[in-house]
């Protein structure tokens, strides 16, 4: 029966990142670079506040935009941190983590034939949604340009068909983000087309040089901003995200919302209100140990002579591999089975990920220079 199933779903593979992690999980005593989590535990404050809430019986549907003090609570956040401005009652949706709010956007955009520019390299999650909706995805080179969207890389791709630019920054798997004046560029480029700004900003608490700014600000007719409380908070796992546009967009995507998932859980609503009332501050901390980390990391791989562009986000080096390896998974293999080191294959991230391999720093210090030796004495011994 195989045969019946959706052609845009069988052509899909499973996740680069996840095949190589479920590849080296069972090799004894490896240490891991490859997930991209917080290394931190949520929040005591915010799990106390599930905890009340669960025994508060607060275990029904919610209204499928999401509880209204959740939406205002966003809403609040969002203006006070980044000064987007956007209404709780009918801008703002909260998902079932980010991925579900990118999964909306594509499916209520986009026709087939419609073409979706993408930075590559670039994390594998937004490709297979835009298949899905019968989209094209075209891969834009960064590598040229130190990983970034630029005004003049995105022109040279757009064409009669272009109905999204996707702007994931600070980026996965990369670490790098756009400035407000490389922003104002591209606004300018857009404004006034028939072309969607996908803004996925899940790592906008993370920037580590600058304060974040978002395209939203500039170019808000056009701009789906997408966020949540995973990397901010340490909330991978309670699945919140937030869906914020104008309501004459966000109407329609509540619909494909609402007949797909009803609402997100009540008790991760009511951990994410906390988070947003309360710990609206809770990244500082974080963000601190990050930049100590990847100052540390950045120091380290200079020494070693391997080529990177310095991250001012989120928690990932992006290194080339070093010469005499036929592919970045061949790379990745003999670190693997040699010094017991993963790190995931720059290939995962398509095809302009190739020859590179990206290294998470969300791990603590000691696993950092544990690992670090291990990979100075992989390239010394070669």
């Amino acid at each position: 029966m195989e045969h019946l199933i959706n052609p845009n779903v069988r052509q899909i593979e499973i996740s680069g990142i996840r095949k190589f992690y479920n590849l080296v999980s069972e090799i004894e005593g490896v240490l891991s670079f490859t997930i991209g989590l917080p290394d931190f535990p949520t929040p005591m404050h915010i799990k106390e506040q599930a905890i009340e809430a669960i025994e508060n019986d607060i275990t029904t549907y919610t209204h499928n935009a999401g509880m209204p003090e959740l939406r205002k609570a966003i809403s609040s956040f969002m203006d006070e941190k980044y000064s987007l401005v956007y209404d709780p009652d009918s801008e703002i949706i909260v998902t079932v983590g980010a991925s579900q709010a990118i999964d909306i956007t594509f499916r209520t955009i986009l026709q087939p034939g419609d073409e979706v520019i993408l930075p590559g390299p670039v994390y594998p999650g937004y490709e297979p949604l835009i298949k899905l909706a019968g989209a094209v995805p075209v891969y834009a080179d960064t590598t040229a340009t130190s990983f970034k969207m630029t005004k003049e890389v995105i022109a040279s791709h757009m064409t009669e068909k272009t109905k999204c630019v996707v702007l994931p920054y600070p980026s996965n798997p990369t670490g790098v983000s756009l400035t407000k004046e490389e922003l104002a560029e591209i606004a300018e480029l857009i404004r006034g087309k028939e072309i969607f700004v996908l803004a996925d900003e899940i790592y906008s608490e993370l920037t580590l040089d600058r304060k974040h700014t978002s395209i939203g600000t500039m170019l808000r007719e056009q701009s789906i901003i997408v966020n949540g409380v995973s990397k901010s908070h340490a909330m991978t796992g309670w699945r919140i995200g937030f869906l914020m546009a104008p309501g004459s967009i966000t109407q329609h995507m509540l619909k494909v919302h609402q007949y797909n998932v009803s609402c997100a859980s009540s008790i991760s609503q009511m951990a994410a209100l906390e988070a947003m009332q309360n710990g609206i501050n809770d990244a500082v901390n974080m963000k601190e140990e990050y930049k100590h980390r990847r100052d540390y990391v950045f120091e380290r791989l200079q020494q070693m002579g391997l080529k990177t562009v310095l991250p001012d986000g989120a928690f990932y080096f992006f290194i080339k591999v070093p010469e005499g390896f036929q592919s970045s998974l061949d790379f990745a293999l003999e670190l693997v089975r040699s010094k017991k080191i993963a790190v995931v294959p720059g290939s995962a991230f398509s095809a302009y990920g190739e020859g590179y391999f990206r290294f998470s720093y969300a791990v603590s210090m000691e696993s950092l220079m544990t690992g670090l030796d291990r990979l100075e004495g992989f390239l010394k011994e070669r």
